[in-house]
């Protein structure tokens, strides 16, 4: 029974204040240790408390989804109501999910909320705008009293309020169909990420160079109690309008993601390097002929930029130092591109965002196996995933400070171990044809099984899936910068590698990761800081983390040569809700499962064949039963074009005679009535 106590929803989101006094007596306890006596007790007595504190509901936990309807979008999209599926989460359950920080400060939340589009008029945070970037609006309520959309919450980080990204904003799908929208927990989102950044810059632009804009957005601001004056207003308008410039402009890349991808790995890499560039690091970069040989870069003007870079490589100013280069018009727009082209790696290899259902029980997560899924790597990979979405980085060389909560990561880590994957709703999408699903299933035995019958899952080498590389490739080739990490030791698979000037990123980001977490969180006061290693250690003993593990499948081992071989591959993942996690492929280049059982169409096929599509449009959540997957055409979203880099749809064409099975055996081609059957078994996942 305790056991279950200890595991349920209500234990990680214990009522800190409420047992203040008991971590005060293990303070006690530990420093003094004639009073063990006393503190024994005081936990004893106690301890009744702390059970029954865990059965309360958290104050602002809302009983109803808040989810709002949408009569009709540019997308074509209507639903007039919302109906979640039985995942083992109640409302309680999915709104918590929703509203819980990780750490992520974009910007002031006073901003936010005030802030409007670029041309003035209508609210950035509008629900009609936040809707056009596809994340899911929500209704006010008392845990979401300023009816944020669905993963965008507030945050706070050393006594200011921050607009911030959660899990759930990249991680809660939704398909509509007949006028009923199924919001899907866990599953893969729509949104829009890189635009809807590219939005809020444009909006901060404007508000900064239009002065009646600038007028009312300060009066706004102000108005709300947290800023003190003016000029506090405007320093802070300059800030973040220069950050997310800053982010725009190093992570650009030739492929468009368009909706339901982002380039998160990329991202997080470039974030990573411009935090950990150190001023002597910065001052070589300057002097490098490379880089600079067009310019006049005579005494003068160097020795002003040599002045100003002891500032510009502290934590506060490294979100936007291109962008402080480019204000200050110390270097020609060519220096600024080499020299950016040397700090950072492009951010070309946008991907879907998985599904989250079963990961607790994978042994690695992301689509390559990057990040063991056992220990302290769960919060590892949670601590990588908040410093790409804008988590404060307060890095020196002697303390790795963020606004990272690792406590709520754990507790989300711990919520995620209870979702189950969504059952096909035959009361909405229509019932499946049992003779069907039968048949199918003895195909997907053959053709599918070998991969995916498995809940842990496997790693096959990219070049045997002949799915496009750009993701794995990127992983392990991308370099950067160690910077204030030099010459310091950090674990892989192989053994432990030293950091050189230069180093693979995957290395760097791991050392990151694990700086950030041993870092003490010094924005908590020391009994709330003990409250949290109490807690952590309770529910890591009573968690269900996997087993460390080898991987399994067919990939190319690490060697001390080739120290990250393994990451040239792809997971196969069991298929269970695989019906609500369009688009398919890790990269989303395949509209609908049945596109997915159809070839490439490659010179020299014919031309009345059936192949996947080399263009759809992408963007709305309207569902197709038949194909099972998101609405490619007649509207105008997003095109998807296969033929850029990272946008690949060939590969994985087992039933297509395309590709062969593990034993190397090429199975026959299914025909289009076989392909039928097994969509409709795959919709019984």
């Amino acid at each position: 029974m305790l056991k279950l106590i200890l595991k349920s929803t209500w234990f990680y989101r214990l009522p800190k204040r409420l047992l203040f006094f008991f971590t005060a007596c293990i303070t006690i306890y530990e420093s003094y240790s004639t009073l063990k006596v006393v503190a024994i007790f005081f936990s004893i007595l106690i301890s009744p408390l702390m059970i029954l504190v865990t059965l309360i509901p958290e104050s602002g936990i809302d009983s109803e989804s808040g989810a709002a309807i949408v009569s009709q979008d540019s997308f074509g999209d209507n639903y007039t109501e919302i109906r979640y599926l039985d995942q083992n989460w109640n409302s309680a359950d999915s709104n918590w999910f929703y509203n819980t920080t990780i750490g992520s400060n974009l910007m002031p939340y006073d901003f936010f909320m005030v802030l409007e589009k670029e041309g003035g008029g209508e609210l950035f945070r509008s629900n009609e705008n936040m809707n056009f970037y596809r994340y899911l609006i929500r209704k006010a309520s008392s845990g979401n009293p300023d009816g944020l959309p669905v993963g965008w919450v507030k945050s706070d980080y050393k006594s200011q309020k921050y607009i911030g990204l959660t899990c759930a904003a990249c991680h809660t799908g939704q398909i509509n169909y007949n006028g009923v929208g199924i919001r899907i927990d866990g599953g893969p989102a729509s949104a829009d990420m890189e635009n809807c950044i590219i939005g809020l810059a444009k909006a901060l632009q404007y508000t900064s160079n239009n002065e009646e804009a600038k007028k009312q957005f300060v009066k706004n601001v102000l108005a709300r109690g947290h800023y003190k004056s003016e000029t506090e207003v405007l320093g802070d308008l300059v800030k973040y309008e220069q950050q997310l410039i800053n982010y725009i402009t190093i992570n650009r890349s030739p492929t468009p993601y368009g909706y339901a991808r982002l380039d998160a790995l990329g991202r997080t890499y470039n974030r990573v390097l411009e935090h950990l560039i150190s001023e002597k690091e910065l001052q070589e970069l300057l002097l490098d002929h490379k880089i600079m040989y067009d310019g006049n870069m005579d005494d003068e003007r160097f020795n002003k930029i040599i002045k100003e870079i002891a500032r510009i490589s502290t934590g506060d100013q490294r979100d936007r130092m291109m962008e402080y280069f480019t204000h200050t018009q110390y270097l020609t727009k060519q220096q600024l591109d080499r020299m950016r082209t040397e700090l950072f790696n492009p951010a070309d290899a946008p991907v879907s965002y998985p599904f989250l259902w079963d990961t607790s029980q994978h042994n690695y997560v992301q689509w390559n196996g990057a990040v063991m899924n056992s220990n302290l790597g769960r919060i590892v990979f949670g601590t990588e995933k908040v410093i790409g979405v804008f988590g404060s980085l307060d890095w020196t060389k002697k303390n790795f400070n963020s606004s990272v909560s690792i406590f709520n990561l754990r507790s989300l880590e711990l919520h995620l171990q209870k979702l189950q994957s969504p059952q096909w709703p035959e009361e909405i999408l229509g019932e499946i044809d049992k003779q069907r699903a039968s048949q199918g299933k003895q195909i997907f035995n053959e053709y599918c099984a070998s991969c995916h019958d498995n809940i842990l899952p496997r790693m096959y080498r990219v070049s045997d899936i002949g799915t496009d590389p750009v993701m794995a490739e990127n992983s392990f080739s991308h370099t950067g910068y160690s910077g204030i990490l030099r010459n310091q030791y950090v674990g892989v698979g192989i053994g432990n590698i030293l950091l050189g000037e230069k180093v693979p990123m995957v290395a760097l980001l791991t050392k990151a990761a694990l700086s950030t977490i041993s870092t003490i969180d010094s924005d908590k006061n020391s009994f709330e800081r003990r409250l949290d290693r109490s807690a952590d250690f309770f529910r890591a003993s009573f968690s269900n983390a996997p087993y460390p593990s080898i991987k399994q499948g067919n990939y190319d081992p690490d060697t001390t040569a080739k120290p990250f071989a393994s990451l040239n591959a792809y997971k196969a993942r069991s298929l269970n809700g695989i019906w609500a996690t369009a688009p398919y492929l890790h990269n989303g280049s395949v509209p609908t499962l049945y596109d997915l059982l159809l070839p490439k169409k490659r010179e020299g096929d014919p031309k009345d064949g059936e192949y996947r599509p080399d263009q759809f449009e992408v963007g709305s959540r309207e569902f197709d039963p038949i194909k099972v997957g998101l609405k490619s055409s007649g509207y105008e979203g997003f095109r998807f074009d296969t033929s850029l880099k990272g946008n690949s749809n060939a590969g994985h064409e087992y039933t297509t005679g395309k590709t062969a099975q593990l034993n190397g055996k090429i199975l026959k081609p299914l025909t289009k009535e076989e392909r039928l059957d097994l969509l409709e078994y795959l919709k019984t996942l």
